[in-house]
């Protein structure tokens, strides 16, 4: 993979996804000769770590930039890495990497759900290079030959694992809170809190479960035309940093104002919640609230979690802030309505209709460019594999760490040496 053997390489982790992955990863960068660190907030990632190198912090977030450049500096860091580049935290070790030239690893879940997962160095989402880059520019660093298109996902994939996991990180950093006094989650409810948001949510699976069905069947018996919004935590990193929101309800005002203004009056609106939504937020009670503000009553339908294929399916349109869901719309091509910044807001494919308009009358997406797209993310930042099943988390550790290793970042290697370059990303993923 060009991996510079002869340069002594020294990872530094900071918070990954729940479960066993970053440990994994980190066995894996040892048996290369890497030495491997991580700094642990809580006693969930304490508990999830193993192999040595363990820091723990235990003061107040304001100290931690000090914290943060101390420990660097002394283990003689060369690189950082991380799970997502939103929170707090990593922010900052990520403004850090820049100023002192380490390489930073970013892994976020995939664009591509789900069968894939997000490496990048430097950003992910909002702040991928991707994000940044045109159509044009994507098209012209494929190769020859690299447009190797899939089918469009129909699960997250892994969610039974993925929760879990969750809950059993969330106990043990509860068993372990009075460890890290300074622990302040980047979540808003607190340690007890989201614990127990948590409790309830598994507790009234059986009843969402029957509740999800109920309403599904009655849309896809329904006989009317509809819009489908994708919802998303209302604690998710992109949604408020880089949407113009700052809850679910401000998002939700905006969405049934224009479709009043806008969408025919035979038409009616679908809202599909995130599968890990916890209600921090309660849902139900505001969308009712704001049907009947808006007159809207028996033309709104919510859908706690649950499969998205089926209502995607006999969607007129797809409306989010940032989610990456909308990839699976985009694949179906459905006009797309996006009101954050997202890895896929390109101006061939998402509406920039306004909102009035987007409803009664929304302009599709351009399919090429969109495949144009989709081959570029395979060809770099899309990685087959999980974080949370054990099958899927075993092929991601098959391949990341050679990538962390590469002195040259995915999207380089496309530009220096083609699509050849990641071989295993192009093969079409069998169901």
């Amino acid at each position: 993979m060009g991996a510079n053997l002869g340069r002594r390489r020294v990872f530094l982790f900071l918070q990954g996804p729940h479960g066993p992955f970053f440990a994994g990863l980190g066995a894996g960068l040892r048996a290369a000769g890497a030495e491997v660190h991580r700094i642990g907030f809580n006693a969930g990632d304490e508990a999830f770590w193993r192999g040595g190198g363990y820091v723990a912090y235990r003061d107040a977030p304001e100290a931690f930039p000090g914290f943060l450049g101390e420990t660097v500096r002394r283990l003689g860091v060369t690189d950082i890495a991380c799970y997502g580049s939103s929170r707090p935290v990593h922010r900052t070790a990520l403004a850090l990497a820049e100023a002192e030239g380490l390489v930073p690893h970013v892994f976020e879940e995939g664009y591509l759900r789900p069968y894939w997962v997000t490496y990048e160095r430097g950003g992910a989402n909002a702040g991928s290079r991707a994000a940044r880059m045109t159509v044009a520019e994507m098209a012209a660093s494929l190769a020859e030959g690299a447009q190797v298109h899939t089918e469009a996902p129909d699960r997250w994939g892994d969610m039974g694992a993925h929760m879990a996991w969750g809950a059993a990180y969330h106990a043990r950093l509860m068993l372990g809170a009075r460890r890290y006094p300074g622990f302040r989650p980047h979540r808003t409810p607190g340690v007890g809190g989201e614990f127990g948001l948590h409790l309830r949510r598994f507790l009234e699976t059986p009843a969402r479960a029957l509740g999800r069905a109920a309403a599904t069947a009655r849309i896809r018996h329904g006989g009317f035309p509809y819009h489908l919004v994708l919802l998303q935590l209302a604690h998710d990193a992109n949604f408020l940093s880089h949407g113009p929101f700052r809850t679910q309800a401000e998002f939700l005002d905006r969405v049934f104002h224009g479709f009043v203004a806008g969408a025919p009056l035979h038409h009616h609106l679908v809202l599909k919640a995130h599968p890990l939504e916890d209600g921090r937020e309660p849902l139900r009670p505001l969308v009712r609230r704001l049907a009947g503000e808006h007159g809207l009553e028996g033309r709104v339908h919510f859908v706690s979690g649950g499969k998205l294929a089926r209502l995607l399916d006999a969607a007129r349109s797809a409306l989010t802030v940032n989610s990456t869901a909308a990839e699976q719309a985009l694949w179906r091509g459905l006009p797309l309505k996006v009101f954050g910044d997202a890895v896929y807001r390109k101006p061939e494919f998402v509406s920039d209709q306004p909102l009035p308009e987007f409803f009664r009358d929304p302009r599709a997406p351009d399919r090429a460019a969109y495949l144009t797209y989709r081959a570029f993310l395979l060809a770099t930042s899309q990685v087959p594999g999980g974080y949370y099943g054990y099958l899927s988390r075993r092929k991601l550790l098959r391949q990341v760490p050679d990538l962390m290793l590469a002195e040259a970042s995915p999207y380089a290697r496309l530009a220096e040496g083609g699509a050849a370059a990641r071989p295993q990303h192009l093969r079409p993923v069998s169901r």
